[in-house]
């Protein structure tokens, strides 16, 4: 029960967070004020691993599995009191809101076809992706995020991989350190043979984002990425004062997370489900319709506090839970067809 408070405590926090521009606290960012970095060698710093006890992703797991999913999660530290640049990964509060919150109700959708590897980071705080902060300190701090992301990524390679297949994951800012991490470790690099799938979702991504490494938009195909920022039905971003116009833009690679393809629109009787606060999945609960580089959603049905989700327009918070049933048969899909190929081959 109280998790679950806590949850919804959380995604109201964001919501309201994300309905107007706010005046943040901030300071010059100074390098002798960074925190502590991780050390990956240690299961203390990852959100998710297989061999952590405890942890949300337990139930889900599939001890048969065969690909890796690394997941990178979205910004966590926005409140608008904290002058900090970069999240310490350290802090019990953050740590509880990174497991309870980003592993527990996105990592999970691809726990039961692959093992989860997610790495605490330094993610910089929210307020470096609007104006003026992301150039009074906001692209230092970003780069302190992704080197974290970088230094485990390297990690899990050189201690976890073993070979395995890889799905890389993320969302939001998680997504944008999982671009990089496809141009420096994938594309046109030896270890693409191995990428099952990237869904790299609530990002800004061009269709020429990458060299060789294209959108996917068949249900079956691999080796590609997937995007898509979703958004209240008949409605746009507003220019800094809604955090998905930082994501969105007109020319953005959208695929429809029900149908996997560019179908325009989808009908609620397609949607496979939602991953609500409650831990229960909610099918046939949404339709989707594809805009000029954006996802507009329906507002969800059969929901407990159903009411609510009328006072939002932005839905990015929702951009995975809200398709994650979707996104976990998907996944099975993908990796049934990448290992089929490799038998193929």
């Amino acid at each position: 029960m109280i998790s679950n408070i806590k949850n919804t405590l959380y995604a109201l926090i964001f919501i309201l967070v994300s309905s107007c521009k706010s005046t943040y606290d901030t300071k010059p960012f100074a390098t002798n004020e960074i925190p502590e970095a991780p050390s990956y060698n240690s299961l203390n710093s990852w959100a998710a691993h297989p061999k952590l006890k405890d942890s949300p992703l337990s139930k889900f797991y599939n001890k048969e599995s065969k690909v890796d999913v690394f997941y990178i999660y979205p910004t966590i530290i926005t409140e608008t009191s904290d002058s900090d640049w970069n999240a310490d990964t350290f802090n019990s509060e953050t740590r509880d809101n990174i497991i309870n919150v980003a592993i527990k109700y996105q990592a999970s959708a691809w726990a039961s076809s692959a093992r989860v590897f997610s790495p605490f980071y330094r993610q910089v705080h929210y307020r470096a992706f609007f104006k003026p902060y992301t150039e009074n300190g906001g692209r230092p701090a970003y780069e302190i995020a992704y080197a974290d992301v970088k230094r485990a990524f390297e990690y899990y390679l050189e201690n976890y991989n073993n070979g395995r297949p890889i799905i890389i994951a993320g969302h939001s800012q998680g997504s944008g350190h999982g671009m990089r991490i496809l141009k420096e470790y994938f594309d046109e690099k030896p270890l693409q043979e191995k990428l099952v799938a990237a869904y790299l979702i609530g990002a800004n991504i061009k269709h020429n984002e990458f060299k060789t490494i294209q959108p996917m938009y068949n249900a079956e195909e691999t080796g590609g990425f997937v995007n898509w920022n979703s958004y209240k039905k008949n409605k746009k971003p507003r220019i800094n004062r809604d955090p998905a116009y930082n994501s969105w833009k007109e020319s953005n690679v959208v695929v429809n997370p029900i149908t996997w393809d560019r179908q325009r629109k989808s009908e609620i009787a397609d949607h496979k489900g939602l991953y609500f606060y409650d831990e229960k999945v909610y099918p046939k609960s949404i339709k989707v319709e594809l805009t000029s580089g954006m996802l507009w959603v329906s507002l969800p049905k059969n929901v407990p506090n159903r009411l609510l989700m009328r006072l939002i327009r932005n839905y990015h918070f929702g951009d995975i839970n809200l398709f994650w049933e979707d996104i976990r048969l998907n996944t099975v899909v993908r990796i049934n067809s990448y290992l089929e190929s490799l038998n193929k081959k």
